[in-house]
Protein backbone atom coordinates (compact mmCIF):
# COMPACT_ATOMS: atom_id res chain seq x y z
CA UNK A 1 0.00 0.00 0.00
CA UNK A 2 0.92 3.44 0.21
CA UNK A 3 1.40 6.29 2.54
CA UNK A 4 2.65 9.61 3.56
CA UNK A 5 6.21 9.69 4.82
CA UNK A 6 8.28 12.17 6.16
CA UNK A 7 11.49 12.39 4.29
CA UNK A 8 14.61 13.97 6.39
CA UNK A 9 14.62 17.11 5.26
CA UNK A 10 11.00 17.15 6.30
CA UNK A 11 9.35 16.95 2.65
CA UNK A 12 6.36 14.89 2.24
CA UNK A 13 6.37 12.32 -0.20
CA UNK A 14 3.58 9.02 -1.23
CA UNK A 15 5.18 6.26 -1.13
CA UNK A 16 4.91 2.52 -0.95
CA UNK A 17 4.94 1.21 2.39
CA UNK A 18 4.44 -2.69 3.68
CA UNK A 19 0.51 -3.26 4.22
CA UNK A 20 -0.65 -3.30 7.82
CA UNK A 21 -0.29 -6.66 10.44
CA UNK A 22 -3.95 -6.99 11.66
CA UNK A 23 -3.98 -8.48 15.41
CA UNK A 24 -7.08 -10.52 16.69
CA UNK A 25 -8.31 -7.23 18.44
CA UNK A 26 -8.56 -5.36 15.04
CA UNK A 27 -10.33 -5.25 11.98
CA UNK A 28 -8.35 -3.87 8.91
CA UNK A 29 -9.93 -0.51 7.68
CA UNK A 30 -9.83 0.98 3.76
CA UNK A 31 -9.07 4.59 4.54
CA UNK A 32 -11.31 7.35 2.22
CA UNK A 33 -10.75 10.64 4.28
CA UNK A 34 -7.87 11.52 6.82
CA UNK A 35 -8.15 15.13 8.44
CA UNK A 36 -5.42 17.03 9.69
CA UNK A 37 -4.22 18.03 13.02
CA UNK A 38 -2.03 20.49 14.28
CA UNK A 39 -0.29 17.07 16.03
CA UNK A 40 0.80 16.22 12.40
CA UNK A 41 2.91 19.61 11.70
CA UNK A 42 4.24 18.81 15.30
CA UNK A 43 5.38 15.09 14.14
CA UNK A 44 6.98 16.20 11.10
CA UNK A 45 9.07 18.52 13.03
CA UNK A 46 9.75 15.04 15.18
CA UNK A 47 8.33 16.78 18.11
CA UNK A 48 5.49 14.11 18.18
CA UNK A 49 6.28 10.93 17.69
CA UNK A 50 3.46 7.93 17.05
CA UNK A 51 3.18 5.75 20.21
CA UNK A 52 4.69 2.76 20.13
CA UNK A 53 3.07 -0.13 18.08
CA UNK A 54 1.36 2.76 15.60
CA UNK A 55 2.72 3.24 12.03
CA UNK A 56 5.15 5.95 12.06
CA UNK A 57 3.53 8.00 9.09
CA UNK A 58 1.05 10.92 10.28
CA UNK A 59 -3.17 11.10 10.98
CA UNK A 60 -4.96 10.95 13.82
CA UNK A 61 -8.76 10.29 12.24
CA UNK A 62 -9.90 8.62 9.39
CA UNK A 63 -12.86 7.41 7.57
CA UNK A 64 -13.36 4.24 5.70
CA UNK A 65 -14.75 0.78 5.35
CA UNK A 66 -14.14 -2.20 7.30
CA UNK A 67 -12.65 -4.64 4.79
CA UNK A 68 -11.36 -7.77 7.17
CA UNK A 69 -11.79 -8.59 10.51
CA UNK A 70 -9.59 -10.47 13.25
CA UNK A 71 -11.24 -13.18 15.56
CA UNK A 72 -11.55 -11.25 18.55
CA UNK A 73 -13.08 -8.06 16.58
CA UNK A 74 -15.88 -10.53 15.05
CA UNK A 75 -16.51 -12.11 18.34
CA UNK A 76 -16.93 -9.28 20.62
CA UNK A 77 -18.04 -6.44 18.57
CA UNK A 78 -20.83 -5.88 16.23
CA UNK A 79 -19.15 -4.70 13.27
CA UNK A 80 -19.12 -6.32 9.99
CA UNK A 81 -17.06 -6.32 6.71
CA UNK A 82 -18.42 -3.31 4.21
CA UNK A 83 -19.57 -1.10 7.38
CA UNK A 84 -18.75 2.45 7.04
CA UNK A 85 -16.50 3.69 10.10
CA UNK A 86 -14.56 6.84 11.61
CA UNK A 87 -12.07 6.31 13.83
CA UNK A 88 -9.26 7.35 16.31
CA UNK A 89 -6.09 6.85 15.87
CA UNK A 90 -2.66 6.60 17.97
CA UNK A 91 -0.79 7.61 13.75
CA UNK A 92 -1.22 5.57 10.35
CA UNK A 93 -4.05 7.72 8.93
CA UNK A 94 -2.37 8.99 5.87
CA UNK A 95 -2.20 5.71 3.95
CA UNK A 96 -4.33 3.58 2.21
CA UNK A 97 -4.80 0.93 4.99
CA UNK A 98 -4.49 0.94 8.62
CA UNK A 99 -5.27 -1.83 11.42
CA UNK A 100 -7.68 -0.60 14.28
CA UNK A 101 -8.62 -1.69 17.65
CA UNK A 102 -12.31 -2.56 17.27
CA UNK A 103 -13.20 -0.26 19.94
CA UNK A 104 -11.69 2.65 18.43
CA UNK A 105 -14.01 2.50 15.52
CA UNK A 106 -17.29 4.67 15.57
CA UNK A 107 -20.11 4.61 13.11
CA UNK A 108 -20.22 7.48 10.35
CA UNK A 109 -23.54 9.16 11.54
CA UNK A 110 -26.36 9.66 9.19
CA UNK A 111 -26.17 12.16 6.13
CA UNK A 112 -22.36 12.64 6.76
CA UNK A 113 -19.72 12.14 3.67
CA UNK A 114 -16.56 10.24 4.38
CA UNK A 115 -14.36 13.62 4.52
CA UNK A 116 -17.05 15.05 6.99
CA UNK A 117 -16.79 11.73 8.92
CA UNK A 118 -12.86 11.74 9.19
CA UNK A 119 -12.93 15.51 10.40
CA UNK A 120 -15.11 13.85 13.76
CA UNK A 121 -12.68 11.24 15.79
CA UNK A 122 -9.67 13.54 17.36
CA UNK A 123 -11.74 16.45 17.55
CA UNK A 124 -15.07 15.51 18.57
CA UNK A 125 -13.06 13.41 21.26
CA UNK A 126 -11.05 16.29 22.34
CA UNK A 127 -13.99 18.49 22.71
CA UNK A 128 -16.05 16.33 24.76
CA UNK A 129 -12.91 14.96 26.68
CA UNK A 130 -12.44 18.40 28.24
CA UNK A 131 -15.56 20.53 28.14
CA UNK A 132 -17.53 17.40 30.15
CA UNK A 133 -15.57 14.92 31.50
CA UNK A 134 -12.61 16.96 32.49
CA UNK A 135 -14.63 20.34 32.45
CA UNK A 136 -18.14 19.12 33.86
CA UNK A 137 -19.76 21.75 31.77
CA UNK A 138 -23.33 21.61 32.23
CA UNK A 139 -26.32 23.71 30.32
CA UNK A 140 -26.48 27.43 31.47
CA UNK A 141 -22.75 27.63 31.96
CA UNK A 142 -19.84 29.60 30.45
CA UNK A 143 -17.41 28.21 28.27
CA UNK A 144 -14.13 29.90 27.41
CA UNK A 145 -12.59 28.48 24.37
CA UNK A 146 -9.52 30.69 22.85
CA UNK A 147 -8.11 30.16 19.58
CA UNK A 148 -11.67 30.37 17.76
CA UNK A 149 -10.78 30.02 14.43
CA UNK A 150 -8.54 26.92 15.11
CA UNK A 151 -9.82 23.27 13.89
CA UNK A 152 -10.49 22.25 17.58
CA UNK A 153 -12.65 25.44 18.33
CA UNK A 154 -14.43 24.38 15.00
CA UNK A 155 -16.08 21.58 16.78
CA UNK A 156 -15.98 22.62 20.90
CA UNK A 157 -17.69 25.61 19.99
CA UNK A 158 -20.96 24.49 18.29
CA UNK A 159 -21.02 21.32 20.59
CA UNK A 160 -20.59 23.43 23.78
CA UNK A 161 -23.75 25.89 22.15
CA UNK A 162 -25.61 22.76 20.86
CA UNK A 163 -25.50 21.40 24.89
CA UNK A 164 -26.94 24.92 25.93
CA UNK A 165 -23.46 26.57 27.62
CA UNK A 166 -22.49 30.25 26.73
CA UNK A 167 -19.12 30.76 24.67
CA UNK A 168 -16.69 32.98 24.83
CA UNK A 169 -13.99 32.94 22.34
CA UNK A 170 -11.18 34.81 20.83
CA UNK A 171 -9.38 35.57 17.50
CA UNK A 172 -6.36 38.08 16.41
CA UNK A 173 -8.71 40.02 13.99
CA UNK A 174 -11.63 41.83 13.12
CA UNK A 175 -11.92 39.29 9.87
CA UNK A 176 -10.87 36.56 12.06
CA UNK A 177 -13.85 37.33 14.37
CA UNK A 178 -16.37 37.75 11.35
CA UNK A 179 -15.39 34.14 9.94
CA UNK A 180 -16.00 31.97 13.21
CA UNK A 181 -18.96 33.86 13.94
CA UNK A 182 -21.54 31.29 12.55
CA UNK A 183 -19.85 29.29 14.61
CA UNK A 184 -22.69 30.71 17.39
CA UNK A 185 -20.38 32.23 20.29
CA UNK A 186 -21.83 34.68 21.76
CA UNK A 187 -18.70 37.09 22.85
CA UNK A 188 -16.17 36.60 20.22
CA UNK A 189 -12.81 38.77 21.47
CA UNK A 190 -10.76 40.34 19.24
CA UNK A 191 -6.97 40.19 21.14
CA UNK A 192 -5.09 41.87 19.26
CA UNK A 193 -7.21 44.71 19.74
CA UNK A 194 -9.32 44.24 23.02
CA UNK A 195 -7.94 43.04 26.52
CA UNK A 196 -8.81 39.49 27.04
CA UNK A 197 -9.18 39.46 30.99
CA UNK A 198 -10.72 42.93 31.06
CA UNK A 199 -13.17 41.41 29.00
CA UNK A 200 -14.10 38.35 31.44
CA UNK A 201 -13.81 40.26 34.10
CA UNK A 202 -16.90 42.43 32.34
CA UNK A 203 -18.51 39.08 31.62
CA UNK A 204 -18.27 38.13 35.59
CA UNK A 205 -19.59 41.21 36.37
CA UNK A 206 -22.30 41.00 34.05
CA UNK A 207 -23.17 37.36 36.02
CA UNK A 208 -21.39 34.97 33.18
CA UNK A 209 -18.19 34.04 35.32
CA UNK A 210 -15.90 30.96 33.34
CA UNK A 211 -17.04 27.93 34.25
CA UNK A 212 -14.82 26.20 32.34
CA UNK A 213 -12.00 26.50 29.78
CA UNK A 214 -10.73 24.60 27.12
CA UNK A 215 -7.24 26.11 26.77
CA UNK A 216 -4.91 25.34 23.88
CA UNK A 217 -3.43 28.72 23.89
CA UNK A 218 -2.00 29.15 28.05
CA UNK A 219 0.99 31.45 29.07
CA UNK A 220 0.89 34.80 30.37
CA UNK A 221 -3.17 34.98 29.80
CA UNK A 222 -4.10 32.13 32.23
CA UNK A 223 -3.05 32.80 35.45
CA UNK A 224 -4.34 36.56 34.79
CA UNK A 225 -7.92 35.10 33.71
CA UNK A 226 -8.42 32.67 37.06
CA UNK A 227 -9.44 35.55 38.92
CA UNK A 228 -12.61 35.70 37.01
CA UNK A 229 -13.58 32.46 37.39
CA UNK A 230 -16.49 30.60 38.66
CA UNK A 231 -16.45 29.05 41.98
CA UNK A 232 -15.65 25.75 41.75
CA UNK A 233 -14.19 26.29 37.91
CA UNK A 234 -12.18 24.08 35.90
CA UNK A 235 -9.36 25.49 33.94
CA UNK A 236 -8.49 22.53 31.38
CA UNK A 237 -4.53 22.87 29.75
CA UNK A 238 -4.62 21.09 26.36
CA UNK A 239 -1.57 22.83 24.73
CA UNK A 240 0.79 25.61 25.45
CA UNK A 241 1.01 27.43 22.15
CA UNK A 242 0.84 31.19 23.89
CA UNK A 243 3.99 29.95 26.10
CA UNK A 244 4.94 27.30 29.06
CA UNK A 245 4.65 29.90 31.71
CA UNK A 246 2.23 31.87 33.67
CA UNK A 247 2.15 33.55 37.15
CA UNK A 248 -0.76 31.86 39.04
CA UNK A 249 -2.47 34.02 41.67
CA UNK A 250 -3.51 31.78 44.86
CA UNK A 251 -5.64 33.08 46.54
CA UNK A 252 -8.93 33.02 43.68
CA UNK A 253 -7.70 29.26 43.32
CA UNK A 254 -8.14 28.92 47.12
CA UNK A 255 -11.21 31.00 47.51
CA UNK A 256 -13.32 30.19 44.44
CA UNK A 257 -11.74 26.12 45.22
CA UNK A 258 -10.28 26.37 41.50
CA UNK A 259 -9.06 23.18 39.33
CA UNK A 260 -6.34 23.72 36.95
CA UNK A 261 -6.41 20.21 35.03
CA UNK A 262 -4.10 19.22 32.48
CA UNK A 263 -5.34 16.97 29.47
CA UNK A 264 -4.23 14.80 26.94
CA UNK A 265 -6.48 12.34 24.98
CA UNK A 266 -3.22 10.74 23.39
CA UNK A 267 -2.04 10.13 26.85
CA UNK A 268 -5.29 7.76 27.79
CA UNK A 269 -4.99 3.95 27.37
CA UNK A 270 -7.04 2.52 24.73
CA UNK A 271 -9.91 1.14 27.49
CA UNK A 272 -10.17 5.16 28.36
CA UNK A 273 -10.40 6.21 24.75
CA UNK A 274 -12.70 3.70 23.53
CA UNK A 275 -14.88 4.87 26.94
CA UNK A 276 -14.37 8.52 25.61
CA UNK A 277 -15.82 7.35 21.98
CA UNK A 278 -18.34 5.39 23.45
CA UNK A 279 -20.05 8.28 25.12
CA UNK A 280 -19.45 10.29 22.32
CA UNK A 281 -21.45 8.45 20.25
CA UNK A 282 -23.91 7.70 22.50
CA UNK A 283 -24.39 11.59 23.23
CA UNK A 284 -23.34 13.98 20.29
CA UNK A 285 -24.05 11.65 17.59
CA UNK A 286 -27.80 12.11 17.52
CA UNK A 287 -26.76 16.30 17.65
CA UNK A 288 -25.35 15.72 14.63
CA UNK A 289 -27.97 13.66 12.93
CA UNK A 290 -30.82 15.81 14.04
CA UNK A 291 -28.31 19.01 12.33
CA UNK A 292 -27.75 20.59 16.15
CA UNK A 293 -23.93 20.39 15.09
CA UNK A 294 -22.02 20.00 11.78
CA UNK A 295 -18.26 18.97 11.25
CA UNK A 296 -16.98 22.22 9.76
CA UNK A 297 -14.37 21.54 6.85
CA UNK A 298 -12.23 24.03 5.44
CA UNK A 299 -10.82 22.74 2.03
CA UNK A 300 -10.54 18.70 0.86
CA UNK A 301 -7.25 18.02 -0.79
CA UNK A 302 -6.12 14.79 -2.26
CA UNK A 303 -3.73 12.42 -0.16
CA UNK A 304 -0.50 13.62 -3.09
CA UNK A 305 -1.48 16.75 -2.01
CA UNK A 306 -0.70 16.06 2.15
CA UNK A 307 2.38 19.40 1.56
CA UNK A 308 -0.27 21.87 0.69
CA UNK A 309 -2.64 20.92 3.38
CA UNK A 310 0.30 20.94 5.83
CA UNK A 311 1.03 24.51 4.15
CA UNK A 312 -2.69 25.89 4.98
CA UNK A 313 -2.26 24.95 9.05
CA UNK A 314 0.77 26.22 9.04
CA UNK A 315 -0.31 29.68 7.67
CA UNK A 316 -3.52 29.79 10.13
CA UNK A 317 -5.55 30.08 7.31
CA UNK A 318 -8.39 27.90 7.87
CA UNK A 319 -11.32 28.21 10.09
CA UNK A 320 -12.30 24.55 9.95
CA UNK A 321 -10.52 21.64 9.02
CA UNK A 322 -8.99 20.24 6.32
CA UNK A 323 -9.17 17.10 4.91
CA UNK A 324 -7.10 14.35 2.67
CA UNK A 325 -9.05 12.56 0.21
CA UNK A 326 -7.51 9.18 -0.18
CA UNK A 327 -10.50 7.51 -2.22
CA UNK A 328 -13.48 8.74 -4.23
Amino acid sequence: MKAVLIQENKDLVWTDVPDPVMKEDEMLIEIYAASLNRADLLQRQGRYPSPEGCPEWMGLEIAGKIVDMGKTAKKESSWKIGDSICALLGGGGYAEYVSIRYDMAMPVPGGLSMEEASALPEAYATSYLNLFLEGHLQPGQTAYIPAGAGGLASVAIPMAKAFGARVITSVLSDELREKIRPLGADVIINSTTEDVTEILKQEEAKGHPVNVAMDCLCGRLLGESLPYMARGGYWIVISTLAGIETTVPLRPVLDKGLHLVGSKLRNKTPQMKAQILKQVVENVWPKIEDGSIRPSIYRVLPIQEAEAAHAILERGENVGKVVLRVKK
